[in-house]
Parts: C-alpha cells; structure tokens; sequence
C-alpha cells in the first residue's frame, strides 16, 4: 500500500499515545477513527490542540471521526488497527472482550493490527485471544514523549512556555530519531505502516527486530521500580545510592539474560555497567529538555502505568522459571517495591 493512498486507520484509544499517533497519522493523509469510551466522546467533539516543546508552538488537530460503540468496527475493513492501551488495561476482562471484536472485525481480512500495548511477551497472548494470523499482528511504540495537560503540570523551564501548554490538550516533545517503532513480528504489516507514517514529513517510524525492541524496552522496567524508591531523583544522580543503584543494574542484566532475549540479550547483559547505563540515561535526560523527563516519569510510569509496570517484571520471573534462572536481584528489587 502506499504512503501517499487515503489508508483507513482505526486507533483505539485517545489518550496522548493515541492522539499523538493519530495526529502524525492524518498528516500523512490517512482517514483516522478513534473508538473511545462514552465519556470522551465530547472532548474529542472539538479539535484537539497541541503543544510541542520542539517549536514551542501550539497545533491544532482536526478532520477525524470517531466510534464508542467496539462492535462498529466489525465489518468497517480498516487497512490498519492500531491499539493505543496500556497492557493491564487490554488484559483485563474489558480488554479481552475488546480484544475479541478486535479479532472478529479483523480475521479473514486485510486489516493489519498495531499492537501498542507494552507488556511482556504480549502479542503471543493477542494473538491467542483475538484469533488472528501471525502475519496480520506486529508490535509498536510512541517515541515521542507525549502527557494529558489536564491530568500533569509539568515544571516549565525555558523556552517552554507555560502560558501556552496550558491551552492544549496534549503535550508533546518529539526529540528521538524516530517518533515512533514498529517491530518486525509480521515484516508486511510493519513496513506497509511505516512507509503511510513517514509520509507524515514531520516524524519518523523505524523498522527494527522483535528482539532489538525487547532488549530496548523490558529492562526498563527494574529503573522505574528503582526510581520510585528513590523518590524519582534526577537521573544525573541516579547512581548516588550505590547499593541501591547495583541491585537495579544487576536486575536489568538480568531480564537482559532471558531466553526470550536471543544472543542480542546475552550481548547487552555482558555490556550493561553500572556507570554506562547511569550514563545513557542522563543522557536521555539532557535530550528531552526542556521537557522534565523525571517528572514526566513519575507520573507515567509512577502512578499511570505503575500497575503495568509492576506486572511486567512478575511476568519476566515467571519467564524466568522456564528458563531456569533464579533472578535473585529482580526478586529483591520487587520486594522492597511492595513492601
């Protein structure tokens, strides 16, 4: 399909991933539906305004539909679905009735889903759920740091403007080399969407391996728990509680170990130092100014997907019995969390 054809694209979900994506999406000249909850349906009635840190300018995002009712999109022959929920919210019973109808609209059809949701190993347990082809389901994530205005008031360092992110809806800081990633789960569907996203002449979509997508994305999780305990400390200062810092580090190695990780894991493990990572992430740090990423963290991960994040790392020990690996350190960083 080209970049340059009128592509239906359902998104299921308006928050900030979805109406990020959603935004990027109609630049690059797609027809975009969002299916939302009852309760959004208002909000979304009006055009969406959008701060970006990059420009400081605001953006005004128009032109689309919208559904509430999941069963409309049965029958609708969407080229694409793309799934904008956290994990625990899609695998909750909700989520798997939804899930369902996702897999009724979609199987025997040409509709390619996009599955945005993190969790571990999720899309082997989509694909059970919904019913779905293998080649129809790849894996995917926003890059571009994006927040609700209304449910976070980030600190405003300059040139950030308060004045005008207090007019939008969503806050937006685009500063990695891709905006957004799709994983090579099923090649056609992740490159078919690419080339329509990167049709949008303001952001990129990246095409990278399963595993290099996990090995980015899982070992994460045990910085955020650490985080948390810390009480969301810069990251520039992320390593000043020594012990603490070692069993987060030796956690990461550890979920970097696993099986399901490849050589590409074992790679990363043997390479990830105390000092490096501590490193890269004040490093991360610095790029998304003026954009407070610790501050953004500790409402995204420390209070907004915080019980996705907690389940994400009892899936990695759960994994890890089939592996055969003890995981003393994952083990002790989550009893310190729920204790």
């Amino acid at each position: 399909m080209s970049g340059n054809s009128r592509s239906r694209i359902l998104v299921i979900g308006a928050g900030a991933m979805g109406v990020l994506t959603g935004y990027h999406l109609s630049l690059a000249g797609a027809q975009v539906t969002f299916l939302v909850r009852r309760h959004r349906a208002e909000t979304l009635s009006r055009p969406q305004i959008l701060y970006c840190y990059d420009d400081n300018k605001l953006k005004e995002y128009e032109g689309y539909s919208f559904i509430t009712d999941p069963s409309e999109m049965v029958g609708a022959n969407y080229d694409y679905i793309v799934i904008a929920l956290d994990g625990a919210s899609l695998r909750n019973e909700t989520g798997q009735s939804l899930v369902k109808t996702i897999g009724e609209a979609a199987r025997q059809t040409n509709t390619k889903v996009l599955l945005g949701s993190i969790f571990f190993d999720l899309r082997t347990w989509f694909l059970q759920v919904s019913g779905l082809e293998d080649e129809q389901v790849t894996n995917c994530h926003l890059d571009i740091h994006a927040y609700a205005t209304r449910a976070l008031v980030l600190p405003a360092a300059a040139p950030a403007d308060p004045e005008l992110i207090a007019k939008a809806d969503f806050a937006y800081s685009d500063r990695f080399p891709d905006g957004f990633t799709v994983d090579d789960s099923s090649p056609a569907v992740a490159n078919g969407f690419a080339e329509i996203f990167n049709s949008c002449g303001i952001s990129h979509c990246a095409v990278k391996s399963t595993r290099e997508c996990a090995v980015a994305i899982n070992p994460l999780f045990p910085v955020f728990a650490a985080c948390e305990l810390m009480d969301w400390p810069k990251f520039q200062d992320i390593g000043d509680n020594r012990e603490l810092w070692g069993l987060v580090v030796a956690s990461v190695k550890e979920i970097q170990d696993l099986g399901i990780h490849g050589e590409l894991g074992q790679l990363a493990a043997r390479e990830t130092t105390e000092a490096g990572l501590a490193a890269s992430l004040a490093a991360w740090e610095k790029l998304m100014l003026p954009l407070d990423l610790q501050a953004f963290n500790r409402f995204h991960h420390g209070k907004k997907l915080k019980a996705q994040g907690r389940e994400h790392l009892r899936a990695c020990l759960s994994y890890a019995e089939t592996d055969g690996k003890p995981m003393p350190a994952l083990k002790e960083l989550l009893r310190r969390v729920d204790s």
